[in-house]
């Protein structure tokens, strides 16, 4: 038997393998360690994981530009959009090195599987079917390589769209600050102006204060001397003596007219008595805004009021017209805003017999009262401190104090921050004097906000509750609704 020696194999291969071009570039001093993997899969065995591949690199520089964009000011973006551009570009230099590489890695392939080839027709036995596996290593590697150009070209595309995209931010971001810039600028001269305009405006202002503080100041002493020559002319001792003789006509005016109103009620009294006519009840009381009337028996045969029906009117002294007042069916009436001018008449009916009290002249106004109105009228909003006696009909026991608003579009009741009631001006809306009450009846009020919501409130004067009610039906009538009293139907507070 023969026996091949090594030396002669060694021979064999090195006759058989064909010298390599020398304008071949090799990018390593060895042949890559490749492994046929599952599938036939070539697996470089030499691959650092820790690598990233230029896919992933360009993905993470793009999360992180879109991650930073909201917090970044224009100029640092338009300067990050920049320096992508600038990574793009770099990444599109390495992507053409690449694709140079891949195609001297075909021709490497080519060469070396033509080599396996004349190779495979020499050798024999164990040694051929080792350069077939070789040449099996080989195609699968052109393969690979065949696959990897394939996403070379895709990520060479999608570098080339990102490029563009920021190239195109990058125009945009300068565009911006641009604008941003001119736009800035034009704010900075507008203040300028704005500044430029109130010192002109402060420095007039100070030349007009200088010129007319010289004329205030003559003004003033001319003022000063006439208050002294009239405080020389009317001395303290004259002005005090003229006030007490204001004082002491006053009184002396209120004592007559307290007696002429009592010289007319006996001139009625006596004409009655003529007539036959029996007086049985009379009318007690002044006959103003702020008090109250109260019809008292004024014969020992005259029977109970609380027997007898009883009805107020008004009557005007002009045509005699008589106006019931609806809910007045008590023997206390105290007049109301609305009474000022007119007469006022009481019929008293009992075992059917009537009896009619009338005032001997028109409701007086209260001093002062229009003047205060007046005053509240200019305010948005007036607050009047009330007690509720009466909710819905129901006497309310509690006496805490509560505040009225009455405003120019609405009235509302509060406790604290609380509201109670709070409506604004309709036709469903009543407020008048309350119709009874004794003698609290000249400082209550009778306030409907809405149907089914009703008050009865007691002020602190009488000045505050006529003042209230003017100014309310003031309010009102602005509104174009009239704010009157309810119905003869509607229950009233006694």
């Amino acid at each position: 038997m023969t026996r091949v020696s090594r030396d002669f194999a060694n021979t064999m291969q090195k006759e058989a393998v064909p010298a390599v071009s020398a304008d071949v570039m090799f990018t390593s001093s060895r042949f890559p360690n490749y492994k046929i993997g599952a599938n036939n899969q070539i697996v470089n065995g030499n691959d650092d994981p820790k690598v990233l591949t230029m896919k992933e690199v360009v993905a993470r520089e793009t999360a992180i530009l879109l991650d930073q964009q909201k917090r970044l000011s224009v100029r640092d973006l338009a300067n990050k959009f920049e320096k992508g551009l600038a990574a793009a570009a770099k990444l599109s230099e390495e992507a053409r090195l690449r694709e140079a590489a891949s195609l001297e890695k075909h021709v490497l392939l080519k060469k070396l599987r033509d080599a396996l080839e004349s190779l495979k027709g020499r050798v024999v036995g164990r040694n051929k079917d080792d350069v077939e596996e070789a040449i099996a290593m080989v195609e699968a590697l052109a393969v690979q390589l065949t696959q990897r150009e394939g996403e070379l070209i895709q990520e060479k595309s999608e570098v080339k769209k990102l490029a563009n995209f920021l190239k195109q931010a990058s125009e945009d971001a300068k565009k911006l600050v641009d604008e941003e810039r001119a736009f800035a600028r034009a704010e900075i001269e507008s203040a300028r102006a704005a500044v430029q305009r109130v010192e002109e405006a402060l420095q007039e202002q100070e030349r007009m204060s200088r010129a007319s503080g010289t004329q205030d100041l003559e003004e003033l002493m001319k003022e000063v001397q006439e208050a002294r020559r009239i405080k020389m002319l009317h001395q303290p001792s004259k002005v005090m003596d003229m006030e007490h003789e204001l004082r002491a006509l006053r009184i002396q005016l209120a004592e007559k007219s307290k007696c002429s109103l009592q010289l007319q009620k006996q001139l009625a009294m006596s004409k009655r008595s003529e007539e036959k006519i029996p007086n049985l009840y009379e009318l007690d009381g002044s006959e103003a805004l702020g008090s109250y009337l109260r019809i008292k028996p004024s014969s020992d045969y005259a029977l109970e009021l609380s027997s007898c029906s009883i009805q107020w009117y008004r009557v005007s002294p002009e045509d005699g017209k008589k106006e019931l007042i609806s809910g007045a069916t008590k023997s206390v009436y105290a007049p109301e805003p609305f009474d000022v001018g007119r007469i006022l008449q009481a019929e008293i009916v009992y075992d059917s017999q009537k009896i009619t009290l009338t005032t001997t002249c028109a409701i007086d106004p209260a001093a002062g009262l229009g003047s205060y109105v007046e005053a509240l009228v200019r305010k948005h909003d007036s607050e009047f401190n009330v007690v509720v006696t009466q909710m819905n009909g129901v006497d309310h026991p509690s006496e805490s104090i509560h505040v009225f608003h009455v405003g120019k579009m609405r009235i509302k009741l509060c406790k604290g921050k609380t509201a109670i009631a709070k409506e604004y001006y309709s036709t469903a809306m009543q407020l008048c004097g309350v119709r009874g009450g004794g003698n609290a009846a000249a400082q209550a009020i009778f306030w409907q906000a809405k149907k089914g919501v009703s008050f009865v409130l007691a002020f602190e004067s009488e000045r505050e509750r006529n003042a209230a009610i003017m100014l309310a039906r003031r309010f009102a009538f602005d509104c174009n609704i009239t704010l009157a009293g309810p119905d003869d139907r509607s229950p009233l507070g006694t």
